[in-house]
Order: C-alpha cells, then sequence, then structure tokens
C-alpha cells in the first residue's frame, strides 16, 4: 500500500500537472504528510526535520514565477539527507548539538532547485554518515519499511525509507563506504552512486573528504536518469569549493551485450540472499549477456583497506573535538569506530596509500575482460536484534562489496533484484569504470523490465512507463533471430492479452513513445476493450489523417521468436494488425495498427498520451 494518495515518480508527478493539478496544492499535501509523521525517536525516525512553512512558500512561489514548466523537475518533491546543507535548516548529521541553521545550501541543492526541484525534508542517518545500519542516531532507529525487524540499511536510512514509502519520488544521500548502495539493496530501490567528483560535495559535511559522493534514491532507473545530468552539471560552481575534483568526463553506452563479472568464491551471511544471487546470474544469462567469472579476492582486500587504514584520520578530522570533548549526544558505537583513528601514524597513512595504488595497479586489467562487475549489494541482511548484539560486526560485513568501489575511484548503481522468501528485498550492484554513471543506468533498464518487481515497498504499483529516447532492437537474443513489435492496447503488461505475448516466448525490450504523427483512439465493442494506432497524414487528409491533435502514443515494445510471429498474427482481430511503426528516435519496427475503417464510433483518447493513462492505470 502506498503511504499517501498520489503520484510516485517524476513521470507521474508530471502527467499530474499537465491533467492541472496545482504544484502548491500537491507539494503543499507532501510536506503536510511528512509533519504529521512526526520527526525523530517520538516521531517517525526516518526524519530529522521538516522544512518550515515559509521555506516552503518560498521555493513554491519561486518555481511559479521564475522555473519554466517544462523544467527537468518542475514542481517534483525530494528529501534530503542531514548531512547536506540546505540554507536556514540546521545541518545535525544525526548530532543534536549541530543546531545551527546553514548559511547557505550545498550545491547539488542549487542545482536541482534551479531545475524545479522542492525540498521537503531533512533525513536520518547513521551518526556522521558513519554506518551501513541506520541504527546510529540519537534520533531513532530506522526500521526496514518492509520489515520492522530488520534494518533499513545506512548511513542514508530516512532518505531511503522516505522514498521506498513512497512520500517523494527521490532523496539524496551520501556514499562513502556504500551508504547510498546498502538502503537501497534493504529497501527495493535504485540507488546511483556517482563517479566521485562527477557531483560536487560542496556543502556536504565530510565524512572521508576524499571518498564522499552524493548519491540518489529513486523507484526507477528513469527517476535516476533525469536526476543523473543535472546533478553532475558543472557549470556555476562556487570558487570557493575547495574540495570538487575535476569533471569526469562520461563514458559511451555499453553495447547491447553486456560482459559481467561476476566474483569467484562471494561468501554470504543469508541463505536467501545467495539463492537470490544465483537467480540474478541466470537471469543475466537469460536477457542474453555474457557472464565472466572474475577473481574478487584483491577488491576485497582494499575493501578492509576503508576502516583499517588511515581513511578514518579523516572522519576523525570532523569529529575528534567531539570525542575529545566526550559530547553528550555521541553514539557510542560511531565514536568507539572513529576514535581508532588516535593510534594511526603518517607512516602508516603513507603505506596504506601505496597499498592502495598496488592493488589499483593489478585490479585495472580487469576493464578490459568485462563492461560491469555483479555483485550483492550486501551479503545478507541483519536484524535489528542482531545488530544490537553486535554493532561493530554486523556493521562491517555489509561493507564487504561496497568499501571498494570509492576507493577505486569507480561508478555504481544499487538495484532491485528479488524479494526473499522472508518478504524482504535483496538487491544486486552493477560496478563500472570512472564515467560510467550514464551507462550503468541506460544498460539497467533492460534489467529493471526483466525483473518486474514492485515499485520500493508499493506492493501494489509495479514499475510505470518510462521514456527512453532510444531503446535497443538487437537482432539476436541468445542466438535466436528476433522481432521487435510494438505494442499499445490490451496486450499491454498486466492487461487481459498480455498473455499471447508470454505465450509466444516474446521479451520486453522497454518503454517508449511512438514519433509525434499518431492518433490513438477507444474502439467500440469488447471485451476486451481495444484502442486503435493510426497514423495521421501530415500532408493533411481527412478522418484519423487530419495533422491536428497528434502525439507521441506510448508504446512496449517487445522481441518475438522470430517462429512465434506467424502465429501470433493469426490471432489479432480486426480492424487491428501488424504494420510498420515509427518510434520517437526515428527508427521504424513492426508494430500493431488500425484500419481507418474500424474508426467508425470510435473516441479519441490521442490527449491521454497513451491506453495505460486512458485506463488510469499510469
Amino acid at each position: 500500500m502506498s503511504a499517501v494518495k498520489g503520484p510516485l515518480t517524476i513521470p507521474q508527478f508530471r502527467q499530474a500537472y499537465r491533467s492541472g493539478t496545482e504544484p502548491r496544492e500537491l507539494l503543499t499535501q507532501r510536506w503536510e504528510a511528512l509533519c504529521r509523521l512526526g520527526v525523530g525517536p517520538d516521531g517517525d525516525p526516518a526524519l530529522i526535520s521538516t522544512v518550515s512553512h515559509e521555506y516552503l512558500e518560498r521555493q513554491i512561489d519561486r518555481l511559479q514565477r521564475s522555473i519554466p514548466v517544462d523544467s527537468p523537475l518542475f514542481g517534483i518533491p525530494f528529501v534530503v539527507k542531514d548531512n547536506i546543507d540546505v540554507e536556514g535548516v540546521p545541518t545535525t548529521a544525526a548530532f543534536p548539538g549541530r543546531n545551527a541553521p546553514a548559511s547557505r545550501s550545498a550545491h547539488v541543492i542549487d542545482l536541482l532547485q534551479g531545475a524545479g526541484a522542492i525540498v521537503l525534508a531533512k533525513t536520518n542517518l547513521d551518526q556522521f554518515a558513519t554506518g551501513l545500519v541506520g541504527t546510529r542516531s540519537p534520533f531513532g532507529r530506522v526500521p526496514n519499511p518492509f520489515s520492522k525487524d530488520y534494518v533499513s540499511g545506512g548511513s542514508s536510512s530516512g532518505s531511503a525509507s522516505l522514498v521506498a514509502r513512497g512520500f517523494v519520488p527521490f532523496a539524496l544521500g551520501t556514499d562513502t563506504a556504500g551508504s547510498g548502495r546498502v538502503p537501497a539493496g534493504f529497501c527495493n530501490l535504485v540507488g546511483l552512486k556517482p563517479t566521485p567528483g562527477l557531483v560536487s560535495t560542496y556543502g556536504v559535511l565530510p565524512a572521508c573528504a576524499s571518498l564522499d559522493c552524493v548519491s540518489v534514491f529513486t523507484l526507477t532507473v528513469g527517476d535516476a536518469e533525469d536526476i543523473l545530468p543535472i546533478i553532475s552539471d558543472g557549470r556555476g560552481r562556487p570558487a570557493d569549493e575547495a574540495r570538487f575534483h575535476a569533471r569526469v568526463p562520461e563514458r559511451l553506452a555499453f553495447g547491447p551485450t553486456l560482459r559481467v563479472g561476476v566474483p569467484r568464491d562471494l561468501h554470504f551471511d543469508d541463505a536467501d540472499y545467495e539463492s537470490a544471487f544465483v537467480d540474478a546470474v541466470h537471469r543475466i544469462e537469460a536477457l542474453g549477456h555474457r557472464v565472466v567469472p572474475v577473481d574478487g579476492s584483491p577488491l576485497e582486500r582494499v575493501a578492509k583497506m576503508l576502516y583499517q587504514g588511515p581513511w578514518v584520520a579523516e572522519r576523525y578530522s570532523v569529529v575528534g573535538p567531539l570525542i575529545e570533548a566526550n559530547a553528550s549526544g555521541l553514539d557510542p558505537t560511531v565514536s568507539r569506530v572513529i576514535a581508532q583513528a588516535c593510534g594511526m601514524t603518517a607512516v602508516q597513512s603513507f603505506e596504506a596509500l601505496y597499498a592502495l595504488r598496488a592493488a589499483e595497479a593489478q585490479i585495472r586489467s580487469i576493464w578490459s575482460d568485462i563492461d560491469v562487475l555483479m555483485v550483492p549489494t550486501a551479503p545478507g541482511i541483519p536484524t535489528q536484534a542482531a545488530v544490537a548484539q553486535d554493532p561493530v560486526g554486523s556493521n562491517a560485513a555489509l561493507g564487504r562489496y561496497t568499501n571498494a568501489v570509492n576507493l577505486m575511484g569507480w561508478s555504481a548503481l544499487a538495484l532491485p533484484s528479488a524479494m526473499t522468501p522472508r518478504g524482504v528485498p535483496f538487491g544486486i550492484c552493477w560496478v563500472a569504470p570512472a564515467g560510467c554513471d550514464a551507462a550503468l543506468l541506460h544498460a539497467a533498464r533492460g534489467w529493471e523490465a526483466e525483473v518486474q518487481l514492485p515499485m520500493g515497498a508499493q506492493l501494489g504499483a509495479r514499475v510505470p512507463w518510462v521514456h527512453p529516447a532510444s531503446i535497443d532492437l538487437p537482432e539476436r537474443i541468445a542466438g535466436e533471430a528476433v522481432v521487435p513489435i510494438g505494442v499499445v492496447g490490451a496486450h499491454l503488461e498486466g492487461l487481459p492479452l498480455h498473455h499471447q505475448i508470454v505465450n509466444a516466448g516474446a521479451r520486453l525490450l522497454g518503454r517508449t513513445r511512438t514519433a509525434p504523427r499518431y492518433k490513438l483512439f477507444a474502439l467500440p465493442g469488447g471485451p476486451p476493450a481495444r484502442p486503435g494506432l493510426v497514423r495521421a497524414n501530415i500532408a493533411g487528409g481527412a478522418d484519423a489523417g487530419d495533422p491536428q491533435g497528434v502525439a507521441s502514443i506510448e508504446v512496449e515494445v517487445y522481441a518475438f521468436p522470430q517462429h512465434a510471429v506467424g502465429p501470433f498474427l493469426s490471432m489479432i482481430a480486426p480492424p487491428l494488425g501488424l504494420g510498420s511503426l515509427e518510434l520517437e528516435d526515428g527508427r521504424w519496427i513492426k508494430g500493431f495498427i488500425c484500419e481507418p475503417c474500424g474508426l467508425d464510433g470510435a473516441t479519441d483518447i490521442t490527449a491521454s498520451g497513451g491506453w495505460r493513462y486512458h485506463l488510469g492505470l499510469a
């Protein structure tokens, strides 16, 4: 069940505004829903603070006065991990003594607000972003949204929880050791961990300043794709940003067939997770990708360096004075972990750097054999009780497959993969070289379409329509010739005739739009109710040939085994048939079209943008 009524994803918010909903009305409703939760241990532990009504109004006034309605994030609400500055709001980092309002916002906040996004609240975290469990905070332990007996993951626990529960379509976290990936895995979310330096960390309270990344939680891959180019925009960076790294150029997209590295001898702490990962490897092969076994032991050695090496001293540079003063409000486990830096020497720091450089040289060659490395986001999901009994050991285990990534300067993307028999999520993580952030997201669309999981904790809501500018149209999958066919009506996933596509052995390639040259009509008759898609005559003409009111219509594209096309065609009843269909990117495929003679008594529903929208299912 959704925690709130209304849109969940960025496209759904856009559709609500196109349908006449006022941004002020919808944004105020979401802000009020968060306010009703309460904050901290006496309210909802995912929340540390909500923005004031005055600040909310200032954002909405600016939105309506100076932000174009076609801005990419116009009126999209989000929440922010409370180690990222929002002007006028305290940045506590889950330490109550840090209660002075921030004098200016982090650069990433400026970029998002400039694109039309609206900040609603600050979220809980493992104190000073030190932890992967979501329990190390005086503001409360954040429970897993699927089961209060399990942890949510950390340190970006509150951000993940609120996105999974549907309060906002995206949230900012941070990631040093896995804080943007582990909560995504435990909360059934997409977790984008950019290449270090791609997104400004100006205005982010450091955990390890040399490794920190701003991360993003979303319900869908498409929403993360919308946000990445905005937060990685290098224009207008503050001149006093001393910790910004040089902009990393983006890599081109991977080819349609990925070489997916899977480490040998993975270690799991959870039998359900081990089984789910085996299934994930089989899914990769079923998608037509090639699995390449690799040696993962060098990465596990690097992972151990993060908390056993000098990088703990970076945390001490921020928290050390509080530890020395025995400040009230410090989480005892956080203090214990960071205090390890007291015994470290400069010699040890250089020795660790030399060891990391040697490991980099050894590991770098992996990318000549693979495109992405696939690992479980975590080796298991601990219960709240297990973390309470062993707070350091339980936490340390969760970084086994995440700790090394920022030390190596790589990009990563956490993805939902399965629900375990206990009803808690299992996630995978794709890791790639620096600059592959956009390529990872593009490649992940096929994975998302394959797993078909609910969005976050919205058990009744599946991943909705996404509209990539282009989708891959392979000629063969797993060596078999295929024919891409676009469907727009009763054959769509979840609708009455979809079983015909399943029985034909077809595989979803993606969801996109037609070229803006089509009209869509609700045909008389049924059941089942069916639409008719007609290409308009741009040169003019009668009936459906009138070019007025044409649009891009949403379409699902399936790869049909070549031998199954004929039998499938024989089941299509007139006035529908298979013809040629132009996609938004200009390519042509086979797809459902309607004979003009079948439009007698039909209703023009072109303005809906697609059959699902007409039925109220999108």
